[in-house]
This record gives structure tokens, sequence and C-alpha cells, in this order.
């Protein structure tokens, strides 16, 4: 991830997205910088518009989270049925053991 925070950090700055430079800011960071990737993402990265592909994301994220929403409350409802399920057969066992005991 850092790799392409680095591109972004790069590309709001204003500056090429070359090897040397993701190296400078990944060092800067703190990070172990690896060749391959490094080599990889500007590779990736040559010819895209940077700026249209974030614009793209930004529009994308918003439905993602509007469909996210609404398949959580339907998986909480199976949770809590099965919680109560799980609740019921855990007391039966707890009973039954009990009239072991007694009986």
């Amino acid at each position: 991830m850092e790799y392409i925070y680095s591109a972004m950090l790069l590309h709001k700055a204003g500056k090429a997205i070359t090897e040397d430079a993701v190296k400078a800011v990944l060092h800067a960071a703190g990070v172990k910088v690896e060749e391959a990737r490094v080599k990889a993402l500007v590779a990736a990265l040559q010819g895209v518009n940077i700026d249209e592909a974030v614009k793209k994301a930004a529009v994308a994220a918003p439905a993602a989270v509007a469909v996210a929403g609404v398949a959580a409350p339907a998986a909480d409802k199976k949770k809590e049925e099965k919680s109560k399920e799980d609740d019921k057969k855990a007391e039966e066992a707890s009973a039954a053991g009990l009239g072991a005991l007694f009986g």
C-alpha cells in the first residue's frame, strides 16, 4: 500500500513518478524498498491518468458503501437468530446435565 501512496504523493506534488522518486519517498518514510515492486509500480502507472483513476474510485466508493449498508442488517439478523438457537441448545444441554446429577 505504501508504494501506491508514494506514487500518489509524488503525483499530488506535481513530480514525475520515477523509480528513483518512489524509492526516495519510501526511504524517507522508513519503508524497506523492494526493487521489483518499485519497477512494477512505475511500469504499471505509465500512461495512466491518475486524476481520472482517483475520480472513478471516488465515485465507486459511495456505491460500495451503500451496498454494504444494505447487506449488513441481513447478516446481523442471521447472527442473532443463530445466537438464539445456540443459547437454547446450551440451556437444554445444561438441563440434561443437571438431570443426570440428580436422576
